[in-house]
């Protein structure tokens, strides 16, 4: 049994720690209500894609970003360069996997997290760095142009993302969503009268090309925001969790301690007694 100096430590120690966890806590917060300000969701410029895509005569457009080749697909896993996530990361890559033994094809891992847990499962990826909040827009753009110029070669043929998204702050949920072949929202029924032709200055498929590249890197720009945000949550909940734990660790240690004191007080006392009483005799 641990003598007592060692209980008071080990509960010295847990109360340090349980104060870095909670400054650590309150640094998550703060992060996830700073990012949740600022990020953006373009629902109007996606809106504004399906609006065109719905007047065109889709017969007619042959673009592989509509109408792709039998080709490979292409998964890109968001992960995270930093830990205290409670295995957030790995559902992700493990999302990755699961959605590349239904259809062989590319991972593409974003983030050390996942690179160190794709190199796990020995599969082959293609690695870019992990998501930093100043270069958030630079990086939806690099990411963007790599999956287009890749499509157009004909290397690709799907293209999906999966990224954790945040449900609320203390709920997040891996999403998988598909970027690539584009398509556009159920059309509305048009207004009596509404005439559906249009006249194009450029050719039809530059206009979808031209397109899907503006919403592509509006798209990049707005997962990576939400995976962001995800983490931020995640780390909170982790971290809560740990406290949680560590709390009932200390709780166990004081009823140790005042088990092994009281112990400690009752022999002490026991041996005065039979001291006094020797000394009587």
């Amino acid at each position: 049994m641990k003598t007592l100096s060692v209980l008071k430590k080990d509960m010295e120690f847990n109360r340090g720690l349980a104060s870095l966890i909670e400054v650590l806590k309150n640094i998550a917060v703060s992060q996830y209500r700073a990012l949740e300000q600022k990020l953006k969701i373009f629902e109007k410029f996606q809106l504004a894609v399906d609006g065109f895509m719905n007047l065109i005569d889709f017969p007619m457009a042959t673009h592989p970003f509509l109408r792709p080749a039998k080709k490979e697909q292409a998964v890109i896993a968001v992960t995270s360069d930093s830990g205290l996530l409670g295995g957030l990361n790995m559902q992700v890559i493990n999302r990755a996997i699961s959605e590349l033994e239904q259809k062989p094809g590319q991972l593409i891992v974003i983030g050390e997290r996942g690179k160190a847990y794709a190199s796990d499962f020995k599969v082959p990826f293609v690695a870019f760095p992990g998501i930093q909040d100043e270069q958030r827009y630079e990086q939806a753009l690099q990411m963007r142009d790599y999956v287009i110029n890749k499509t157009l070669t004909g290397a690709y043929e799907t293209v999906k993302v999966v990224y954790p998204r945040p449900i609320s702050f203390t709920l997040q949920r891996i999403e998988t969503v598909s970027l690539l072949p584009f398509v556009p929202a159920p059309a509305q029924p048009l207004p009596h009268g509404f005439v559906r032709d249009v006249i194009l200055e450029s050719s039809l498929d530059d206009t979808i090309e031209y397109l899907v590249y503006l919403w592509m890197g509006h798209k990049f720009y707005e997962i990576f925001g939400l995976s962001r945000l995800a983490e931020f949550a995640a780390r909170y909940v982790h971290l809560e969790e740990s406290l949680q734990k560590i709390r009932d660790m200390d709780g166990k240690l004081k009823l140790q301690y005042f088990k092994v004191r009281h112990e400690l007080i009752d022999r002490n006392m026991r041996e005065l007694f039979s001291a006094r009483l020797l000394y009587v005799s």
